[in-house]
């Protein structure tokens, strides 16, 4: 039976509070990722880590975790020497590892409240491992973007995910052959999630009113955003996706803080541009789903939980 788990909460609270970043924590707390599975290495070597960065993030006030699975696929662990059993065991631990951290924390605390699980599922741009989930600049036949995806898909949904996050996508069409195979599995919802060329187009150049008209058509698709991009560009494309979108908007930006691809190092953000300065401004254009993606911590998700206590 086909159900809207985004709805279900928003029925209950105003603002559905994301997650923050998985891989950029996982570095923190003394991962090396400098390769090319990011933090679905992770799954292979230091699992428990992966579901204390969940329950860090429920306990900082999220209503949803994001599975450790963005970069996790048969074709990326077959690079490994892992046949298709082992990755779909290893995608399948992701989904666990957040559900267990969200049943533990829900048994801490007592909350009543409605937790949900996301299944990630990254771009094929990830796999690649070169940066094209931030510019869309590839191409493969419908049937073999659908054949790249349906795997993780499968995998995730068996492992009882409560939605997928199809994010940080970059691509046009690799989002219609996303939509196409969620057809596919008819019990199942997704929110998508893109990249940015700039307020008014993903990284592949397609227009936003083009990107709207698929979704809203699409009724497994159940939210519609932005997420990976810089802060400063997350208000005027939510005002540009809250023209065009009959669905809730989320978006879960970077921390805000800059990134030199020469020096591989982060530098501090300019003050006023955290996600806790933003986030009534990103209400206000109509973000119903606010999370963070790189470099945001529990820290700055307990900041905008707060923000959504009653005074």
């Amino acid at each position: 039976m086909w159900r809207n788990p985004v709805a279900q909460v928003l029925s209950q609270t105003d603002t559905l509070i994301l997650d923050g970043a998985l891989a950029t924590e996982l570095e923190a707390r003394g991962c090396n990722l400098a390769d090319t599975l990011w933090s679905a290495k992770v799954l292979m070597e230091n699992p428990e880590l992966i579901y204390q960065v969940h329950y860090d993030y429920f306990a900082a006030g999220a209503h949803c975790a994001i599975t450790a699975s963005y970069q996790a696929t048969p074709q990326g662990f077959a690079q490994r020497g892992l046949d298709e059993a082992q990755s779909r065991t290893l995608i399948q631990q992701s989904a666990a590892l957040a559900q267990r951290a969200r049943d533990d924390y829900r048994a801490a605390s007592g909350t009543a409240a409605p937790l949900l699980v996301a299944g990630s599922v990254g771009p094929y741009g990830a796999f690649l491992a070169n940066g094209a989930e931030y510019r869309g600049d590839y191409a493969l036949p419908e049937a073999e973007m659908k054949a790249f995806h349906r795997p993780r898909v499968a995998a995730l949904l068996e492992a009882g995910v409560d939605l997928l996050a199809c994010e940080t996508l970059p691509s046009f069409a690799e989002a219609q052959a996303l939509v196409s195979l969620l057809a596919e599995f008819p019990d199942s919802s997704a929110w998508f999630s893109f990249t940015l060329r700039d307020a008014n187009h993903i990284s592949d150049g397609t227009p936003l009113n083009e990107v709207a008209a698929l979704l809203n058509a699409a009724p497994q698709v159940v939210a519609v955003g932005i997420n990976c991009v810089a802060l400063e560009s997350v208000t005027p494309a939510l005002r540009t996706l809250q023209a065009l979108c009959d669905k809730p908007l989320l978006v879960y930006p970077n921390s805000g803080e800059q990134y030199d691809a020469t020096s591989k190092t982060w530098h501090s953000a300019p003050s006023g541009c955290t996600l806790h300065d933003k986030f009534p401004e990103w209400q206000q254009a109509g973000a119903r789903l606010i999370g963070g993606c790189c470099r945001t911590t529990p820290q700055d998700i307990a900041a905008i939980a707060a923000c959504c206590q009653p005074q």
